[in-house]
């Protein structure tokens, strides 16, 4: 007996929560591994580094297994990364040598991003990409913003967040082996459609990798020095930053599950377009503040727009490519652009502070906007209605359409009935009298029409 469709998607959601989450506490890491109390003591830029040394591992991994995922099995790859996770995250936590705490990060994000890895593979192989990614960032930010309001109560030190990661990659090992042994692809037209094909829409799949490494290194860099600017500028405690962040997700979470009612009504397009510029004037506005109003506005819209935008990028990679290799491309991607974020936002800090380097973030986003959206509009083409995918073309509109991400609901089974067609009898037309052609001239159409039998749909 097969899995029911929410039973299915439960484990590939508790997968990729588990993966996402060190990019989620990104903030935390740092700042832990700097002056923080109880830290290490690093400086900015030691610490940014190491943070990025952590997601690029991750982003490694992504590149390394965008095509294998299959063939390696997802249930082993799922284990492996989460069992890595635990491994590397416990070294960090529990150790205060720095190269241990380096390796202990490259180990876990390499599991970070094996588990990200597994889950974009099988959410691009469902029917509705958008609806299972939306559901994992809501788990993702809902984990997030309880680990922010809850670590800044139980003290200082950097193990706490490594311990925190830890403890959910554990977590998420049970669900690991309820993954199918194979994703189920999306439906299609083609009689080939078993054999491995090459790697389609090659222009708009780059596009769009490259647009997402900008988009997220921009954001990213921000993001790993949010802390350093609520404590340093905007003269918050910790605790008070830790709220701050945690009313942020929860925008996010209020953000995703907009994303979630929406769907496709508006495309892909609007929702990319313009929430990536509203992020840019976000995060202008929160690199520039001086107090704690400004600081928390811009953090808290900023991140209730970011995953409904991030929902919709996961949703377009995953419908360039039924197998999920644009997928695990493109999120490969925006995790090495995320690497790089944080060296990136310490360096532009230090060398031009923080407003200037609000400004010329501000415009990275504006500017990666511009491919974004013609990707959504090239590649996402308009939502189909029901009666638009039966009228215009049946089976195979239905699988464009499916695996598009259109509606659940908006699109026919495949091989399923359509319409039913009803037979018109229609009566002989008498010929008329008045017509001047000789009966032996006449055409046969002419001389006797037999009733005819008239389809319609």
């Amino acid at each position: 007996m097969p899995p029911r469709p929410r039973a299915a998607v439960l484990p590939l959601v508790a997968v990729f929560a588990a993966g996402y989450l060190a990019a989620y506490l990104l903030p935390t890491i740092v700042g832990h591994l700097g002056s923080s109390p109880g830290g290490l003591g690093l400086s900015s830029a030691h610490a940014g580094a190491v943070g990025s040394a952590l997601l690029l591992s991750s982003a490694g991994a992504g590149l390394t297994l965008a095509s294998r995922v299959d063939r390696l099995g997802p249930v082993r790859l799922a284990r492996a990364g989460l069992l890595l996770m635990v491994a590397g995250f416990a070294l960090a936590a529990g150790t205060s040598h720095v190269p241990l705490v380096v390796a202990g990060c490259v180990i876990g994000g390499f599991g970070s991003g094996t588990a990200t890895a597994v889950a974009a593979v099988g959410i691009a192989a469902r029917q509705d990409p958008h609806r299972a990614s939306v559901l994992g960032l809501l788990t993702t930010s809902a984990t997030a913003g309880a680990l922010y309001l809850v670590l800044p109560r139980l003290g200082g030190g950097h193990a706490l967040p490594f311990a925190a990661i830890a403890c959910a990659a554990a977590l998420a090992l049970p669900a690991a082996g309820r993954l199918p042994a194979a994703p189920d692809r999306v439906a299609s037209p083609r009689p080939d459609a078993g054999v491995p094909a090459r790697l389609p829409h090659r222009r708009a799949g780059a596009v769009l990798a490259v647009a997402m490494l900008c988009w997220s290194m921009a954001q990213n860099a921000l993001w790993g020095v949010s802390g350093r600017i609520g404590l340093d500028r905007a003269g918050l405690s910790e605790a008070a930053l830790g709220l701050v962040f945690a009313v942020a997700l929860g925008g996010g979470l209020a953000g995703v599950g907009a994303a979630g009612a929406l769907g496709s009504r508006l495309g892909r397009a609007v929702p990319i377009g313009v929430g990536t510029a509203v992020i840019a004037t976000c995060v202008a506005v929160s690199a520039s503040a001086g107090g704690a109003v400004p600081f928390a506005t811009g953090e808290v819209l900023w991140n209730t727009v970011y995953p409904v935008v991030l929902s919709y990028l996961i949703g377009l990679a995953a419908s360039l490519d039924g197998q999920g290799r644009w997928a695990v491309l493109a999120g490969s991607a925006s995790n090495l652009g995320v690497a790089c974020g944080p060296l990136a936002g310490t360096l532009l800090a230090g060398h031009a502070g923080y407003p200037v380097m609000g400004a010329v973030l501000a415009c990275v986003l504006f500017a990666t906007a511009v491919p974004l959206t013609a990707v959504a509009l090239h590649s996402g083409g308009r939502v189909l209605l029901p009666g638009t995918v039966r009228r215009r073309g049946g089976a195979a509109a239905a699988a464009v359409a499916g695996a598009a991400g259109a509606p659940a609901g908006a699109v026919p089974e495949l091989g399923g009935t359509e319409l039913v067609v009803t037979d018109i009898e229609v009566a002989p037309m008498p010929v008329p009298e008045a017509v001047l052609v000789p009966p032996a001239a006449a055409p046969p159409a002419l001389r006797e029409e037999p009733a005819a039998q008239l389809t319609s749909v």
